[in-house]
């Protein structure tokens, strides 16, 4: 999903840019790392990131009792933590972190794009939910709450799961737009800056990650979700990750070309 190199012509004296100097971001796995070093960074990365947002929430709820400023130092902490994981170790794996955006990267491979195997994809996604267990554990042992307490906060009203559809629809329709209109180099910023908004405009407060969703369940504190929630947030992810391919394929369709 990184755009195509221009093709140098006859009269260009400067060389085109090495495929090395173009660094990707979320949906441009790069090809040139071995699997096992892509598979740490999502495992990290998903790790750091989970670890953020449950780390944060815990800090708040410590800082303050009133709720607002509790959503507004965690959302905080989440968009300049996954802004820069996805600047560090994009052009390791392509900072997917999340099963939805894999998942949706191996659909538009088998489509013709750029994009993962079903091997890449067999080895991300369990790298990306062992991350996600593993950071909020590490939230949890920071604060000195218990390793794994699971989580009491029900999140299963329908206005939560339509949320869920607009969160990570709206995810998938950004980073998979910015990559149609050549725009990647934009996604730490952009990718980090949407889930920070939809933190608040959106009703669950935007898991948008099937994984993250698992490792919240992990811990009971504020950015928790209790198990009995997690299988509808996921279907409901994976329903969001859908449209939010449908709408890509609807706004960034191919130009018919001049008769």
């Amino acid at each position: 999903m990184t755009a195509a190199e221009a093709a140098p012509t006859a009269e260009s004296a400067t060389p085109a840019p090495s495929p090395a100097s173009v660094e990707p971001a979320p949906g441009a796995t790069p090809p040139r790392n071995p699997l096992v070093a892509r598979a740490a960074a999502e495992l990290i990365g998903t790790a750091l990131l989970v670890a953020v947002v449950v780390g944060s929430g815990i800090q708040a709820t410590e800082l303050t009792k009133d709720v607002g400023l509790q959503l507004l130092a965690n959302s905080t902490a989440t968009v300049f933590g996954l802004g820069i994981l996805i600047l560090l170790l994009g052009p390791v794996s392509g900072a997917h972190f999340n099963p939805v955006v894999t998942v949706a990267e191996w659909w538009t491979a088998r489509r013709g794009g750029a994009g993962v195997t079903p091997r890449e994809v067999a080895v991300y996604v369990p790298a990306q939910i062992v991350g996600a267990i593993v950071g909020a554990i590490l939230a949890d042992a920071m604060f000195g709450e218990p390793l794994v307490k699971w989580s009491t906060h029900d999140r299963s009203a329908g206005h939560l799961l339509l949320g869920e559809i607009v969160a990570t629809a709206g995810l998938i329709l950004l980073i998979f737009g910015l990559a149609c209109a050549d725009r990647l180099q934009f996604a730490p910023v952009a990718v980090a800056s949407y889930i920070g908004a939809a933190y608040w405009f959106t009703s669950s407060t935007s898991f948008a990650n099937p994984a993250v969703t698992i490792g919240r369940a992990f811990t009971d504190t504020f950015a928790g979700i209790a198990p009995g929630s997690v299988a509808g947030f996921i279907g409901m992810q994976v329903v969001g990750g859908v449209v939010g391919l449908a709408l890509v394929a609807l706004i960034f369709m191919p130009g018919r070309s001049a008769e």
